[in-house]
Formats: C-alpha cells, structure tokens, sequence
C-alpha cells in the first residue's frame, strides 16, 4: 500500500450495486456504505470510483510469459512446425536478462487489460520472478521440464526444478507461488513424471502441464504407451493426491474426461491459441456439464499474439454457441468466472471475487466509454464488448496501476529493454 495501510474505494459499482470498498493492507476489509468516521484519513489512500466499476482481477491460467518477445514471429504454422523450427531454435539464445525484459512486458501487457495473477511455464525463472517482484503482479511460476526420454537430461531437468522451488520459496514473497512444469506426456518419460507427482507431494505445490492440445500428440503418446494421455498418466497415479492444472485439454474422450472428473483436474481453455495454431476447440460445455473447473489462459504471445484475457472470456463464450449451435452455451457469467473465480480455484487462492475477507486484487474500469453503454447492462457489456483497457488495478492491495498510469516501473524504459531483447534473439 505504499505509505497507506488502508486504501478506500468510494462510488464504485461493486457486485451490482453502488457501493464502498475498504482495504486493510492486502485485504477487502469491508464493502457497503464506508462513513469517513470509520476510516484514519492519514492512513488511507481514497479513490474516488464514481462513473467505474470494480471487477476482481482476471486470473490467468497459462502463460508463457517472456515469449511477448516472440510475438508475430511465426504466424499461421501448425503446432509442430511452429516449436521445432522457430520456437525451440530461438529459445536456445534465452538468457535470465532476456526473459527479463521479456517478463516485465508481458507484465505490463497484463496489469493495463486487467489480469492480476498469472500462472506461468517457462525457463529462467530468477528473471521472471525479479521483473513479478518488481512490477508487483500476482505469479504462479514452474519451470518447464521436458527430457525427451533421456535420463541424464532427466535428472538434469528435476535438478533445476528442485531448485527452483528452493529459490522461489526462499525469496518469501506472499505474491509469488511456485509450482512443477512437466512440458508435456509427449516430451517427458514417465520416470519424470512420476518424480514430478513425489515433488509436488512433497512440497505441497500445483503441477501444471499440457495436455491433449493436438491429433499428433494424442497419436504420439497413444503409440509409445497404448492409451491416450489422460488414461496413460492416471494409469501410474500421476493425478492422485495432487492438484492439476492442464492447459488445453482440445481432443478428449469421454473415458479421459471421467478420469478429469475423478481427479479434479483444472482445465486451462486457451481458445484463442487453439484456434491460431488450428489445434481445435475444447469441448468445454462438456467439460462445465461434468462439474470439471474450467479456467481460461493465453498460452504465449508467439502462438496468440496477446496476453488480454477480456478477448479470452468473449471468445470462450461465443465459440461454444457457435459450435453447438446452442446460444444459452456458456453464458456471460459462466464464461467471466471462468476468468475470475474458477481460475482463483485452480490455483489454490483466496481472490477471483469481490467478498470481504478476500485477497484486495481488484481492477477499477472506467464506464463512460461509448461500448460501455447503456450502463445497466454493464455485466454483458463486460463479456462482449469491452476491449480491456481498464483504468485502475490493485494487486495485494497496492495500487499499480492509477488512472491508466503503471506506478513501479517507466513503461518506456520496458519498451526499450524489450526492442533491445528481441534483437538478442533474432541475431
């Protein structure tokens, strides 16, 4: 909060309704009518919300955080041909202070269309976590593990993800959690995976990892192993007592997605991505009718090219009424929550919605915008028709964002860094 502890949010449309928020340090302490006789003028910062809406902070759920370096490098390639010939070459010249420069962009990017957690996969992660802790996002952070089936890249693999949770774990930041990243069932053996389940056991921390997102993986790990991925990976306990974030989740059977349900498994839908790369559409109403949590992500800007999660939420919505040819599928509010609350689920934190007790991450936007009107409608507007440049974010209750203004970092120092980063890579 700064110089604050407490920080108070006046007039601002909150669940429906005009109202008061009040923050005490990184907490929403109270929501109604707040009289100026119950808060210490000197201790709070006041934000007058009138004409805005206050919305919890957009969760998402995967990412790849430093690629906003890779964006519009490789357009309009299938899945395959886009890692193996452009992706992993120029992943090779990475280093801590690209992904850097590569993270506060990405941060950025995020805290101006109004995600406030993300949940991330990906190398380097004292870059990452240095440009989180400085620009003062919410992260969940793994390191993407892939061995292709060798054992000493194997024990190599576990060795830095072992380190890497001792050193996210050590830097004690309330804002940063660490989690396990196994890439794939397609580029990690089972041995890796099965130590993965032990250390995410052991630590008590999420997995996140893909799964089913293409034909050729599904055919991949269905002729190494006789079973498809879900069934392969569930047949040596890999989803037992553990919690399981698995992005894409495009072709699956109606076997894997019992099993999905069993082992409530999160799903991570990234529409936008899967429609790109031509992987397919999730049959997430299916997912949603079997109880399982479905929650929304990006994946990396080489394969988006954004990181604004409003355009994930409209998309997830209006896709699944496309293809069922069903517009009562995946209403408004399903597909916000899955943005928001459902996302806050999968991740094991105490935010996604506006309630007192809450997490204070919270994003104020500005009503007085010509797609924003009729104002009484606003809860549509905000699904089909908001283009996700908000106004105010707080983040554990600080504000880093005011006005359209980043508090803790000069934007354009970040776009410099990042032009300078990006040359790195492509020379």
């Amino acid at each position: 909060m700064g110089d604050f502890t407490y920080c108070l949010i006046k007039n601002a449309v909150i669940n429906g309704k005009k109202q008061d928020l009040l923050i005490e340090k990184n907490t929403i302490k109270k929501i109604g009518n707040i009289e100026n006789n119950e808060i210490d003028k000197e201790e709070t910062k006041i934000i007058n919300a009138e004409n805005k809406i206050a919305i919890p902070g957009l969760i998402n759920t995967h990412t790849h955080i430093p690629m906003t370096l890779f964006r519009g490098v490789a357009d309009d390639l299938p899945l395959m041909e886009w890692l193996n010939n452009y992706i992993w070459p120029m992943e090779a010249k990475l280093n801590k202070d690209i992904v850097y420069a590569g993270t506060l962009l990405g941060c950025l990017e995020m805290i101006k269309s109004g995600t406030t957690t993300f949940n991330d996969m990906y190398f380097f992660l004292d870059g990452i976590a240095k440009a989180v802790d400085e620009i003062g996002i919410r992260a969940v952070l793994s390191y993407g593990m892939i061995d292709l089936f060798d054992e000493e890249k194997r024990e190599k693999e576990l060795k830095n993800a072992e380190e890497n949770i001792k050193m996210i774990k050590k830097l004690d930041n309330n804002r940063i959690k660490v989690a396990l990243g196994p890439h794939a069932p397609y580029t990690c053996s089972k041995e890796l995976l099965m130590e993965v389940h032990e250390m995410a056991k052991k630590y008590n921390i999420p997995i996140h990892i893909h799964m089913n997102e293409t034909l050729d993986e599904i055919k991949m790990v269905k002729e190494k192993t006789g079973m498809r991925p879900f069934e392969y990976l569930n047949s040596f306990g890999f989803f037992d007592d553990v919690n399981v974030i698995a992005a894409h989740c495009v072709h699956l059977s109606d076997e894997e997605i019992k099993i999905m349900k069993e082992k409530n498994i999160n799903v991570s839908h990234n529409p936008i991505s899967n429609l790109k790369l031509a992987s397919g559409i999730a049959p997430v109403p299916k997912l949603v009718e079997n109880g399982i949590n479905v929650t929304l992500g990006t994946d990396g800007c080489g394969s988006n090219n954004n990181l604004n999660l409003f355009e994930e939420i409209k998309i997830s919505s209006l896709l699944h009424k496309g293809t069922t040819l069903n517009p009562t599928i995946i209403n408004a509010k399903q597909s916000f929550e899955f943005a928001t609350k459902n996302g806050a689920k999968a991740l094991g934190l105490k935010c996604g919605e506006l309630k007192e007790g809450y997490l204070a991450d919270i994003v104020l936007i500005d009503l007085n915008k010509p797609f924003l009107i009729p104002k009484e409608n606003i809860y549509s507007h905000l699904v089909y028709s908001f283009n996700g440049n908000v106004d105010t974010v707080i983040i554990d209750g600080n504000v880093v964002m005011e006005n359209g203004k980043i508090v803790n970092v000069d934007e354009e120092e970040i776009y410099e860094k990042a032009e300078k980063a990006y040359y790195k890579l492509i020379n």
